[in-house]
């Protein structure tokens, strides 16, 4: 065979290695490439999975959160509630000589010591069958007290409850309230004339109508707003709040207020033995019986 034949195969056969060779190069790159985006998707994927976990944790705080404020916020609204009390002498308890000596029927301590002292309630025995009313509540049986709102007392300017505004002197209390829950107050204190007259005589109140927001809201409204709510005190002595004991004497009287259809504030979480509100069911049904103008 002449060499020049032999080019034209030997041409041939050399394209054919270069294209076996550039065809297994090529499989090998693309191969690398689909293994390389592969880890890089699952990659990608772990790591979209692993922010969508972290803000379900995050959503899930800041709903605990915002659960924690608006509690602190009610909390904040009886505190800021408390109207200052004039302070009173100090009562000086006898001593155990005078005790012992002393005719066999005065031998106890002071009734006023008696019911101010501070004791553990079954919180769980009280306000059965009560509700106590949430400021959405509030405003949607009663309507907004006032517009205009800031965070020192106002008047009542909501003309459906302003001609319910009265003050009336009840007993020893001196105190301005809605009428319908003024009318309730005095059946209360009636009983508790009758059942427990240490108790009544001794009945002082920190406050009740104040119409505002509470401190450190722009939206919130007190639940002392609207004029069914009253701070009782004994012989001048406020209950300390949150601090796990009440005094004797708003455990006894609870039951009159329970009975009445009133919520206790010994019931809450950290008590408040001093608050007494009407409960939601009381107020429904003074507005179901035109006791309170519907809307």
């Amino acid at each position: 065979m002449q060499p020049n034949n032999l080019v034209a195969p030997i041409i041939v056969a050399i394209g054919v290695v270069i294209a076996a060779v550039a065809f297994a190069m090529v499989t090998t790159l693309l191969e690398s490439a689909d293994s390389g985006a592969d880890l890089r998707l699952t990659r990608l994927e772990e790591s979209f999975d692993a922010e969508a976990a972290q803000r379900a944790r995050l959503e899930a705080e800041i709903g605990q959160l915002k659960a924690d404020l608006a509690r602190l916020r009610d909390e904040m609204s009886l505190l800021a509630n408390r109207a200052p009390v004039a302070p009173i002498p100090d009562v000086v308890p006898p001593t155990d000589s005078e005790v012992l000596t002393a005719p066999e029927d005065e031998q106890h301590l002071p009734e006023t010591e008696a019911l101010t002292e501070q004791m553990k309630a079954a919180r769980e025995r009280f306000n059965k069958g009560v509700t106590q009313p949430r400021n959405k509540t509030m405003l949607a049986l009663l309507g907004r007290p006032r517009e205009d709102l800031g965070t020192d007392c106002r008047n009542i300017t909501n003309p459906r409850l302003k001609g319910l505004v009265e003050t009336r002197q009840i007993g020893p209390l001196k105190t301005t309230m809605l009428k319908p829950a003024l009318d309730s107050l005095e059946r209360i204190l009636a009983k508790l004339k009758a059942d427990e007259p240490d108790i009544y005589a001794k009945l002082g109140t920190a406050g009740a109508l104040c119409v505002r927001l509470i401190r450190g809201s722009n939206s919130a409204v007190s639940n002392h707003s609207f004029g069914t709510a009253i701070d009782i005190t004994l012989q001048g002595e406020l209950d300390p709040f949150a601090d796990g004991t009440m005094q004797i004497g708003l455990v006894i009287l609870a039951e009159h207020f329970n009975e009445e259809g009133w919520y206790w504030g010994g019931g809450y979480n950290r008590e408040d033995g001093m608050h007494f509100e009407v409960g939601e069911e009381t107020l429904r049904k003074w507005v179901e019986d035109g006791l309170i103008p519907s809307q």
